[in-house]
């Protein structure tokens, strides 16, 4: 699973690359190391304008997962799309872009975090994410009851890159225009075609062993 990636690119360079009409991020930092249950930017579609927004990162587990538990610190990949869990959010009016400049997939053997990007410059991209909006929850025992904007990310079959450091999945990465289009606009039935990896070769390991990736 990937619970780890980075953003580093500069603000300006994520409104231009997903042509961000709305900013609400107020003054971006760069991200070297994004984690689960915390706060990343995700673009996503309000009343017609490609919106950059802050959410939390990890949707609401199924209700089986929670048998027994005090807390739901979110589900942060989902693969199983047919799940009537998930299918709540997977129209277009619940999905996002999740911008990226590298992604983390743990393996011990290997040397711990292992992280790949499309190039040796990390040049930006995206994952397919879903979202939801104003989901009461308790995150952390001591948080109490929050209210939180909330995302995730598809995951699929890993090519050969990931497949070598993961063998289950590797996240899915949408990488030009068109994809993108088609993930925040599209029916299902259409945008359900992006859930597959990345072609074996586009990817290299630029990373090993950190937490945080500063390139």
């Amino acid at each position: 699973m990937c619970n780890l990636y980075a953003l580093t690119k500069s603000q300006d360079g994520i409104r231009r690359l997903f042509a961000v009409e709305t900013d609400r991020t107020g003054n971006l930092p760069p991200l070297p190391g994004a984690f689960p249950n915390t706060a990343a930017p995700v673009v996503h579609v309000v009343e017609g304008r490609r919106t950059l927004s802050m959410y939390r990162w990890g949707m609401p587990s199924p209700v089986f997962a929670l048998k027994g538990k005090k807390t739901d610190p979110g589900v942060t990949n989902v693969r199983n799309t047919g799940s009537l869990h998930w299918r709540r959010w997977l129209g277009p009016e619940q999905r996002c872009v999740v911008p990226l400049s590298s992604f983390s997939e743990f393996n011990k053997a290997a040397g711990g975090d292992i992280w790949f990007a499309l190039a040796e410059d990390r040049p930006l991209a995206c994952f397919a994410g879903i979202k939801t909006e104003g989901w009461s929850s308790v995150r952390k025992v001591k948080d109490g009851e929050t209210t939180d904007d909330l995302y995730a990310f598809l995951t699929t079959e890993p090519n050969a890159e990931v497949g070598a450091v993961h063998p289950k999945a590797m996240p899915v990465i949408l990488t030009t225009d068109e994809e993108r289009d088609v993930w925040l606009r599209a029916p299902w039935a259409e945008a359900s075609a992006l859930q597959r990896p990345l072609s074996d070769g586009s990817l290299i390991v630029v990373g090993r062993g950190s937490k945080h990736d500063e390139g």
